[in-house]
């Protein structure tokens, strides 16, 4: 099952994931020696041309995630927002398709990106819940698939300020209790904290490094050196793919020739052989 070669990978490294938007991304990623894949709704949603504000359903995640998995070699954890509208279908379906892991996160429904104002959270209880349901089909379909537990309390709009970041903390726990074998906790704002949440949870945890948001720009090495277990670069990788297609858009409108930006593309006989097509 594919769910073992995630955990073998966590319990011997520490592991930076980014992420990829569709299967040639992935290959990519694959190609440059990186131990895994991530799937991240806002890349989905964006390469889709929507905003990550969960319009997108299971089967989008499904269609995009079935491909990738296909494309490499090494495990592929997607994301699966709050976890749709029934958990159980959704452990089945991850697992059916050969993803290794997902995370869930306990935004109220519609969520937004864990990054924006205007989110809200769930009791934690019921998150808890949610988390125990997902084992339990877990352990019927692939007792080896991961299972992480977002929080998104720091920054929601349902709890205090000063309240936000030992919420995080006290939700980080029990959903480590109630099975979740890492904890991903959303939008920390300072590297303090997250040393300090490194100290309060135990167990696995993930750290989110992404662009524009709440959280500073921290090394992949000074979050491993912090004791994080993966380092997710979840929408980086077509960010700058969207700057270099402005980019190109522009000069070719205003040159009308691709002659002078042909240096910075990936030639035929590349892209052939990260295909392993011999045509």
């Amino acid at each position: 099952m594919a769910g073992k070669d995630l955990r073998n990978l966590l319990r011997n490294q520490k592991l930076v994931l980014p992420g990829a938007y569709n299967a040639f991304s992935a290959k990519q990623i694959a190609q440059e020696g990186f131990p895994g894949i991530y799937i991240s709704g806002a890349g989905l949603s964006n390469c889709l041309g929507v905003p990550d504000d969960g319009s997108l359903g299971i089967e989008d995640f499904l269609y995009l995630g079935r491909w990738i998995v296909r494309a490499v070699d090494v495990p592929v954890v997607c994301d699966a927002d709050t976890g749709f509208k029934n958990i159980e279908d959704t452990m089945r379906k991850y697992i059916e398709v050969g993803l290794s892991g997902l995370h869930i996160e306990d935004q109220v429904v519609p969520k937004k990106c864990g990054h924006l104002p205007g989110k809200e959270v769930i009791p934690g209880s019921e998150m808890a819940d949610k988390i125990k349901q997902a084992c339990a089909a877990r352990d019927s379909h692939d007792p080896d698939f991961v299972i992480i537990a977002r929080t998104d309390a720091r920054g929601a709009d349902n709890i205090d300020d000063k309240k936000q970041f030992e919420e995080s903390v006290t939700r980080g726990n029990l959903y480590r209790e109630a099975g979740a074998e890492v904890i991903f906790p959303e939008s920390l704002r300072s590297k303090e904290e997250f040393a300090r949440y490194r100290k309060e949870v135990n167990g696995y945890l993930l750290a989110n490094m992404t662009e524009f948001g709440k959280t500073p720009f921290i090394s992949a090495r000074e979050f491993m050196d912090l004791g994080y277990n993966i380092i997710i670069f979840p929408v980086s990788l077509f960010r700058y793919h969207a700057g270099q297609t402005k980019t190109f858009l522009s000069r070719l409108k205003q040159e009308g020739t691709q002659k002078h930006l042909v240096q910075g593309m990936m030639d035929r006989a590349e892209i052939n052989g990260l295909l392993d097509y011999k045509g």
